[in-house]
């Protein structure tokens, strides 16, 4: 058993309908001036104007930010920190994927604390209070909205820079699975991939413990039985509802133990060629299970992941859990349309050696439950090239 010391930061608020009440809780938080993080999307599709409605009749005054962008970099914040001085904002509401709240969460570090974001990459960097955030994810994938992590990439070398601090985190999260449904079915699928990977990673890194493992094995079973439900069933409520709850408690998941080396592999991948992050962890998640089944913890770990949505039993023996959880993997990303090969996203091999320096340095790397080098990771990304197997004949239910 591993030590840890849990500390619940955010306030989940979950059903149908719950973003009517985004006013009132916004207004416990004692903010009055309220900038509005999201992105182009959410405003055509309707959802910041119905949210700033709802605000606006709790009393509080709104000022719209809808250009955040995919992957929000360091100018990305800068434009959100322009927008929060100006109108002299006292706290956020982030609308959207997790592109919205790493703005929101970026701009709150540097309107509050000064300087740049490069000084917040770590933990605990932020001296001072910061100002209150209420999240409303409209996508099933990230989980941002339980992590107190900004992650902003540099705009000049494109390294995802990952800012930690307890301050950082939404003080109220309201998952309403009704705003999930607009999602455009790609989105749908590689958020829902995103999200599994999150409780794949979860439930085997160095720094998993008890409390963690709650988290990763329930999130594990909403989203892995949830996922083919929204893809065959867009409007099913329960469906989005199932993802929408299992992407945030994968996402307290990763508060509580962090992330492994798909995600580092994933991010130099966006990085130097734009791949989709959900496309790009999604790649590489077969390959690290594999490449980390050669510890027998993690191995173990696995075959108990695989038996929570019963997907293979562990008494039917360890190795054959650990096959079946990779081949359900792989049928997932089958079904989600994600493409099994990087040379099918545009990436160079020549490429290989530079992505997987950048892999090993990344802070998800530290927490790999078997130690990983950038020798490693070229290994991985020369795997993904050609990737095994299709998710056929997958054993158990």
């Amino acid at each position: 058993m591993i030590a840890f010391d849990h500390q619940p930061r955010t306030r989940l608020v979950y059903g149908p309908g719950s973003v009517e009440r985004v006013g009132a809780l916004t207004r416990e938080t004692e903010a009055r001036r309220i900038l509005l993080v999201t992105d182009p999307g959410i405003t055509a599709a309707g959802h910041a104007a119905r949210v700033t409605s709802f605000l606006q009749a709790a009393g509080l005054e709104v000022f719209l930010f809808d250009r955040v962008c995919v992957n929000p970099t360091t100018n990305t914040v800068a434009e959100c920190l322009e927008a929060a001085k100006q109108a002299a904002i006292d706290g956020f509401v982030a609308l959207g994927g997790g592109s919205s709240m790493d703005t929101a969460k970026g701009c709150n570090f540097l309107l509050t604390n000064g300087g740049e974001m490069k000084d917040y990459w770590g933990v605990g960097r932020a001296s001072k209070p910061m100002l209150p955030l209420v999240a409303v994810p409209t996508t099933a994938g990230t989980g941002s909205e339980c992590q107190s992590a900004a992650l902003i990439a540099d705009a000049v070398t494109h390294l995802k820079m990952a800012c930690l601090d307890p301050r950082a985190a939404a003080r109220i999260a309201i998952l309403d699975p009704v705003l999930t449904v607009s999602q455009p079915s790609r989105v749908t699928a590689v958020t829902g991939i995103d999200a599994i990977a999150h409780a794949v990673e979860t439930a085997v890194t160095s720094k998993r413990n008890a409390l963690s493992l709650m988290y990763s094995l329930e999130a594990f079973k909403l989203c892995v039985t949830g996922l083919p439900q929204v893809i065959s069933r867009p409007n099913d409520i329960e469906a989005r509802g199932r993802m929408l709850l299992g992407a945030a408690l994968a996402g307290t998941a990763i508060e509580n133990s962090m992330l492994g080396a798909a995600h580092s592999a994933a991010n130099p991948l966006t990085a130097h060629f734009d791949v989709v992050h959900g496309n790009a962890v999604g790649i590489m998640l077969p390959h690290v299970v594999r490449f980390n089944g050669a510890n027998p913890e993690a191995k173990r770990s696995y075959a108990e992941l695989a038996s929570a949505p019963e997907i293979a039993c562990v008494s039917a023996g360890i190795d054959t859990a650990h096959e079946a959880l990779i081949a359900r993997l792989e049928s997932l990303l089958n079904l989600a349309g994600i493409p099994r090969s990087l040379a099918e996203c545009g990436v160079n091999r020549d490429a290989i050696q530079i992505m997987a320096t950048e892999a090993a340095l990344q802070w998800t790397a530290n927490f790999n439950p078997r130690p990983i080098e950038a020798q490693d990771f070229v290994a991985l990304y020369e795997a993904a090239f050609a990737p095994r197997g299709d998710g056929d004949g997958f054993q158990g239910s």
